[in-house]
């Protein structure tokens, strides 16, 4: 059976199993598809697992918002590259781990917001394809979890699709974390694309802020 949060893991560059350490977002998700060196999430983050990892970053980014909105602006300290503290199990940031249904779904939508940032700034051309493929194969992943990341990268990105998984704030949030760790925005159309996603998702700036931050905190080049 597939497994989602292990595919996930992989395009964090994670190595979740002990597989590619480089990962897909230092390759096929961003340098790739968007020809980016990418991101790659920091030990701190990577040790928590593919969904829980995504789960932790919006939990310390919605912790840092809400207390910004009790003490004002400019009282919280710039965030640093600290410990991340798990989500709540079974909380809106992430499923219970006996909710395999739950925890498949926020993974293949995680999975499906990487590839359409990927996306955001550039083609996917018939050399590109087989140099992914070919990474693909590089990774360890099992017959099944191959073949779902490929049937993913060579399926047509469905916004519509992506922004109705948001079932909450924090999915929502999420997603926008998903796509961060995707690309390295530096180019307009990166710029555009997190800015509309932002908008769809109705997440507050205030918010994006704090989800920017994380990722900053939390990521290495």
């Amino acid at each position: 059976m597939a497994d989602m949060n292990k595919i996930l893991g992989q395009l964090l560059g994670s190595g979740v199993a002990g597989g590619f350490a480089g990962g897909l977002a230092g390759g096929i998700a961003s340098n790739l598809l968007a020809s980016k060196s990418g991101r790659k999430i920091g030990e701190n983050a990577l040790k928590l697992g593919g969904i829980a990892a995504v789960g932790a970053l919006a939990f310390a980014a919605f912790q840092r918002y809400n207390t910004g909105k009790a003490t004002g602006p400019g009282i919280l300290p710039q965030t640093a590259k600290a410990e991340l503290v798990p989500a709540p199990e079974g909380s809106a940031f992430i499923p219970a781990k006996n909710d395999y249904a739950g925890q498949e779904a926020l993974g293949l939508t995680l999975v499906r917001a990487m590839i359409a940032a990927a996306r955001s700034d550039g083609r996917l051309d018939a050399q590109e394809s087989q140099a992914i493929y070919q990474r693909i194969e590089s990774l360890g992943l099992d017959p099944e979890n191959q073949a779902l990341l490929v049937a993913e990268i060579g399926r047509p990105v469905d916004m519509d699709s992506i922004i109705r998984s948001a079932s909450s704030a924090e999915v929502a949030a999420e997603i926008y974390i998903a796509s961060l760790l995707a690309i390295d925005v530096d180019t307009a159309a990166e710029q555009s694309y997190l800015a509309m996603l932002a908008a769809r998702l109705n997440i507050p700036p205030e918010l994006a802020t704090e989800l920017r931050s994380q990722v900053e905190a939390q990521t290495r080049i």
